[in-house]
């Protein structure tokens, strides 16, 4: 599919007479990919490397345009059972007059917030790839949002349900903290080359502060996994310890009630027993096996188990 967009008054519209100059494929056909190849000269490996989620963050120069793949988070939706997120590749190829964009997946590229005002083409793919980085940011609060309640629930579980969502978060921020890793290397190149790509000092201020960000976001995103990874032990004792008193008080349970059971049944012989000819005797007996569970109960709260 594909959209077109262009740059008018520093701001970002969709195109709807053809005439824009930034293109976005979402998950394009074999018809539009052949079409890039053929009309853009796309390197068709690295076109295929945009649609790869395992895919590196790269820059790449050709006769007629510079090809960046950058990492991006999927959608996620509260309505998916599980608690994986995962990873996106985007493609970027840089032309004179134009911005071609490769997903596999549509996402919202321009969010107000940061694509208020852009300049240049140039100015418009640093901003997406900060608009990445923030997307990094705000999934990177979700998680810590859900592993805290997760471990809210977790002081109460006797199940490993929500143990295995904590390992499921945990290997979400590895994920995470291998494509901000990989992004980082992306921009320190894009710096190193920034004369060879035509930046402004506008757009170059803009490079740093963009790889602050995303150094910020990568350490973020270790401190959550450090966090996760050194509670897991704990958590997983909690769980453990959940079910020991559990398996405790079923115990006192059983004992409570097999001492009354044998107050009854040693009434209950047939043989001459005290009592057997008194009127009371049902009412006795049943005194008797409710002072044996009022005696347990008392021992049991003296000894404190």
């Amino acid at each position: 599919m594909l959209k077109l967009y262009k740059v008018v008054d520093n701001k970002i519209i969709p195109s709807e007479n053809g005439d824009g100059n930034i293109f976005i494929y979402i998950n394009p056909d074999e018809k539009e990919k052949k079409y890039l190849v053929d009309e853009f000269k796309v390197d068709e490996h690295t076109l295929n490397s945009s649609l790869d989620p395992d895919e590196l963050s790269r820059l790449e120069y050709e006769p007629e345009h510079v090809a960046l793949i950058f990492k991006s988070p999927k959608n996620y939706s509260a309505k998916e059972q599980s608690l994986l997120f995962k990873v996106n590749s985007i493609g970027a190829f840089l032309f004179k007059d134009k911005l071609v964009i490769v997903t596999s997946e549509e996402i919202p590229f321009f969010p107000v917030k940061q694509f208020a005002k852009v300049g240049a083409l140039n100015n418009v793919l640093l901003k997406l790839i900060y608009s990445s980085t923030f997307h990094f940011l705000e999934h990177l609060k979700v998680i810590n949002i859900i592993s805290d309640e997760i471990e809210r629930k977790i002081s109460t579980a006797m199940e490993n349900r929500y143990l295995l969502n904590q390992f499921t978060l945990g290997k979400s921020l590895v994920f995470y903290q291998n494509a901000i890793n990989s992004n980082s290397v992306l921009l320190e190149k894009l710096k190193l080359n920034y004369t060879k790509l035509n930046f402004t000092i506008e757009e170059v201020e803009l490079l740093d502060d963009l790889i602050i960000e995303n150094n910020q976001c990568y350490r973020q995103a270790e401190i959550y996994s450090n966090i996760l990874a050194s509670l897991m032990d704990a958590k997983a004792s909690i769980i453990s310890n959940n079910l020991n008193v559990l398996m405790k008080t079923l115990n006192i349970i059983t004992i409570m009630i097999m001492v009354p059971t044998f107050v009854v049944s040693a009434f209950s012989m047939n043989v001459k027993i005290p009592f057997q000819s008194h009127p009371q005797a049902f009412i006795l007996i049943m005194s008797l096996a409710l002072i044996s569970v009022a005696s347990f109960f008392v021992f049991w709260k003296w000894k404190k188990w």
